[in-house]
């Protein structure tokens, strides 16, 4: 006899850990809330673009790696805005492990792109990883 509470289970824990057993999920630790953090990573005026994805960085006092999201009306209307913003938490998501540890990101997306998740992710990892160098060398 089979037992569904234990593929339940099962199912539910392999959407949320990857390979590894890290978690993926995106947690309200990971997330840029006051506009203090927004104000203090745009002064720092340190950015990386590509035809996706314009990120601006700076340290985290928190160590953690937290973002912030940035989708103007330039980009659409409200369901295609909220649509590009799940986008990039999922991209976030699924690539946190493949990002620096302790910087600040504000996410803008490029109007017109119609970026997938996949584009969302790869243009993180990149840029975060550029920033990253930047950030250390000042």
């Amino acid at each position: 006899m089979l037992d569904h509470s234990s593929m339940k289970t099962k199912s539910a824990n392999s959407s949320t850990e990857n390979s590894t057993g890290e978690s993926q999920r995106f947690t309200r630790a990971q997330r840029l809330r006051s506009g203090r953090d927004f104000e203090r990573v745009y002064a720092r005026k340190l950015r990386a673009g590509n035809e996706h994805l314009l990120i601006f960085a700076d340290r985290s006092p928190t160590q953690t790696t937290r973002i912030g999201l940035s989708v103007s009306r330039k980009n659409g209307n409200s369901v295609i805005r909220h649509r590009i913003r799940r986008l990039l938490k999922e991209a976030f998501r699924l690539a946190q492990h493949d990002i620096p540890e302790g910087i600040d990101m504000i996410l803008i997306p490029r109007p017109g792109s119609n970026s997938t998740v996949l584009d969302y992710q790869k243009a993180l990892v990149s840029l975060s990883r550029k920033l990253t160098r930047r950030i250390a060398s000042d």
